[in-house]
C-alpha cells in the first residue's frame, strides 16, 4: 500500500508528510553521480599514464564531461517541464548507464577519443539527474530551510565520491609505474601492450556501474512519486520564463558563482594526485589517491557541519566564511608545496562542501515551480566551469608548475566570496538572502 501523496503549496513545494521511499530514491541519485564525478579524478591520472598525455590533454577528461552538462542542461529543463521530475530522472539514469557501458568498447580499442565520448554521454545523463534532483529536494519542506535541506541531501554525494575513488584506487589503478626513461626504452610492441592493459583496467568497473545504474532506474520506474514529481499543466511558454530569468540579476550572480565553484572543485580534485606526485617525489598514483579519499571524507563532514551551522547563521554568511578559508588554503598550496600544500588541498575539501548546494539554493530561492525548473537548468549549465577552468589549470600547470597553478582555484574562491558577501549585505539590510 502506498502512502498518500503530500499536498503542494501554490509555489509547488510539498507540505504535510513526504513519502519516504521516493525521497530515499531521489537522495540516492546524489550518491550515484558522486561515483561518476570522482572516478574522473582517477581517470585523469590513469589516462595520462596509459596514453602518455600532457596535463592539458589529461584535463580533457573533465572538459568532455562537463561540456555534456553545459549542452544538455537547458534541454533537460525543458524535458522536465514537459514530462516532470520522475521522467527526467529515468531518462538521465538511462544515459548514465549507456555511457558507462560504452567504456567496454572504448577500452577494447584503447582509443582516448572513444573514452571522451563515453564520458560525454554519462555527463548528459547526469545533467538530467542534477537538473531534476536538486530543485526537487528544495521543494520538500519550507523555503526558509531549503539551503540546509539541500546541503543535507548533498551530504550523500561525497559518499558516492569516496566510493568512486576507492573503486578507482583498488580496481583501476594497477600499481604499475614506469619512469619516462623506461617508457622511452620500451619496444613499440611492449609500449602498445602496456597501453592496452592500462586502458582495459576500466572495463569491468564501468560494466558493473552501468548495469547497476540501469537496474536502479527500473526500481524508480516502479515506485510511485508525489504529484509534484510529475508534469504540470497550464504553464507559461518556455521563452517567457527564460526571458524573466535572464533578467534576474540574483540568479545570474548565482550562475556565475556556480561556474567558478565547480571549476575550482574539479580543478583541485582532478590535479590532487598530480600535485602529490610532483611535490612529493616517489609518491605513486595509487598512494596519492589516498589524499583524494581523505579530501572526500572532509568534504562529507563539511556537508553535515555546514547544514548544522546554517541553523544559526544565514547560508550566505557561511558561504562567505568558507570561501575566505579556501582562498587562504589555495595560497598555502601554491607557495608551500609538498606536505603542507597537499594537506591544505585536503583541508580545502571541508570548506568546498557547502558551496554547490548553497549557491544552488540561493539561486532558485523565491522561484515558482516552473521558474525553478529553468533556473535549475541554468545553474547546472554553469557546471561548464569544470571543463573551462580545469583545462585552464592544466595549461597553467604545463607552463608554471602544478603548485603555482593552484592560484587558478584561488581566484575562483575570491569570486564566490564576492557573491556571498553581496547576499549577506542584502540580508543585513533586511532583504532575504
Amino acid at each position: 500500500m502506498h502512502p498518500q501523496p503530500a499536498s503542494t503549496t501554490a509555489g509547488g513545494s510539498l507540505r504535510g508528510s513526504t513519502p519516504l521511499l521516493p525521497l530515499a530514491l531521489i537522495v540516492s541519485l546524489f550518491f550515484l553521480w558522486g561515483v561518476a564525478n570522482n572516478l574522473n579524478d582517477v581517470l585523469v591520472a590513469q589516462f595520462k599514464k596509459a596514453f602518455t598525455l600532457s596535463d592539458f590533454q589529461a584535463a580533457l577528461v573533465q572538459s568532455a564531461f562537463y561540456l555534456g552538462y553545459f549542452i544538455v542542461a537547458l534541454p533537460a529543463g525543458a524535458y522536465m517541464r514537459r514530462y516532470g521530475y520522475k521522467s527526467a530522472v529515468l531518462f538521465g539514469l538511462g544515459l548514465y548507464g549507456v555511457g558507462a557501458l560504452l567504456f567496454w568498447p572504448a577500452a577494447a580499442y584503447a582509443t582516448y577519443g572513444m573514452f571522451l565520448g563515453a564520458l560525454f554521454v554519462i555527463a548528459c545523463g547526469l545533467a538530467f539527474l542534477e537538473t531534476s534532483a536538486n530543485p526537487y529536494v528544495t521543494l520538500l519542506g519550507p523555503a526558509s530551510s531549503a539551503a540546509a535541506r539541500l546541503n543535507l541531501a548533498q551530504a550523500f554525494n561525497p559518499l558516492g565520491s569516496i566510493a568512486g575513488v576507492l573503486i578507482g584506487q583498488h580496481f583501476i589503478f594497477t600499481g604499475v609505474e614506469h619512469t619516462p626513461g623506461e617508457m622511452a626504452a620500451m619496444s613499440a610492441g611492449a609500449h602498445e601492450a602496456f597501453m592496452k592493459s592500462e586502458a582495459a583496467a576500466v572495463q569491468l568497473p564501468y560494466l558493473v556501474i552501468g548495469l547497476g545504474v540501469l537496474a536502479w532506474g527500473l526500481v524508480i520506474w516502479m515506485t510511485r512519486f508525489p504529484s509534484v514529481a510529475h508534469r504540470e499543466e497550464g504553464a507559461p511558454p518556455s521563452r517567457a520564463v527564460l526571458g524573466r530569468l535572464l533578467r534576474d540579476g540574483r540568479l545570474l550572480g548565482a550562475v556565475a558563482a556556480q561556474f567558478f565553484y565547480v571549476g575550482a572543485q574539479v580543478a583541485v580534485f582532478s590535479h590532487m594526485i598530480r600535485y602529490a606526485q610532483a611535490t612529493m617525489p616517489g609518491t605513486s598514483a595509487k598512494d596519492a589517491a589516498g589524499f583524494v579519499t581523505a579530501g572526500l571524507v572532509f568534504f562529507m563532514v563539511g556537508r553535515f557541519a555546514g547544514a548544522a551551522l546554517m541553523k544559526h547563521l544565514k547560508a550566505s554568511r557561511v558561504l562567505a566564511l568558507f570561501a575566505l578559508a579556501n582562498v587562504v588554503l589555495m595560497a598555502v598550496a601554491a607557495f608551500v608545496p609538498g606536505h603542507a600544500g597537499i594537506y591544505a588541498l585536503v583541508a580545502s575539501s571541508f570548506f568546498m562542501s557547502v558551496m554547490y548546494p548553497t549557491i544552488f539554493a540561493l539561486g532558485v530561492e523565491g522561484k515558482g515551480d516552473d521558474e525553478r525548473k529553468f533556473a535549475a537548468a541554468l545553474l547546472v549549465m554553469a557546471i561548464i566551469g569544470g571543463a573551462v577552468l580545469t583545462a585552464a589549470m592544466g595549461v597553467a600547470s604545463d607552463r608554471v608548475g602544478i603548485a603555482h597553478a593552484m592560484l587558478v582555484p584561488a581566484v575562483c574562491f575570491i569570486a564566490i566570496l564576492l557573491f556571498a558577501q553581496q547576499h549577506w549585505q542584502r540580508a543585513t539590510a533586511g532583504v532575504t538572502a
